[in-house]
């Protein structure tokens, strides 16, 4: 939020002031920031947790706002294979290990390949 506010052309005292003012829960904000995530694309639990931290929430804000939502982590896998196998070619094992890179288990990875199709 600080760096949005200097963005906008305040100072990083002047953002840091008005942040500490506001009365919110960053834990609800990195659930709310996740769930907005998954809306659009596959995500595994530690990328996901990734992005929210290059967001600027803390590691545990971003892992409350992960772990406060239902996710079935097989279907992101799915959608993440489906979402590269759309974008370019791979090979099953060449997914796999793509997949496994961006945080899924190899068991994840191996079910999204399998209903992708692969």
């Amino acid at each position: 939020m600080i760096e949005q506010l200097e963005f906008e052309g305040f100072t990083n005292a002047e953002a840091t002031l008005a942040v500490d003012y506001l009365d919110v829960d960053w834990n609800e904000q990195a659930w709310k920031s996740a769930e907005s995530y998954l809306d659009f694309a596959g995500f595994s639990r530690s990328g996901l947790i990734e992005q929210l931290e290059f967001e600027g929430f803390t590691n545990a804000e971003a892992t409350y706002g992960v772990d406060y939502l239902d996710v079935d982590w097989n279907e992101q896998a799915w959608r993440s294979a489906e979402a590269y196998l759309d974008s370019m070619a791979f090979s099953r094992s060449g997914l796999i290990d793509q997949l496994v890179f961006e945080g899924f288990t190899r068991e994840q990875a191996t079910y999204g390949v399998d209903k992708a199709g692969l």
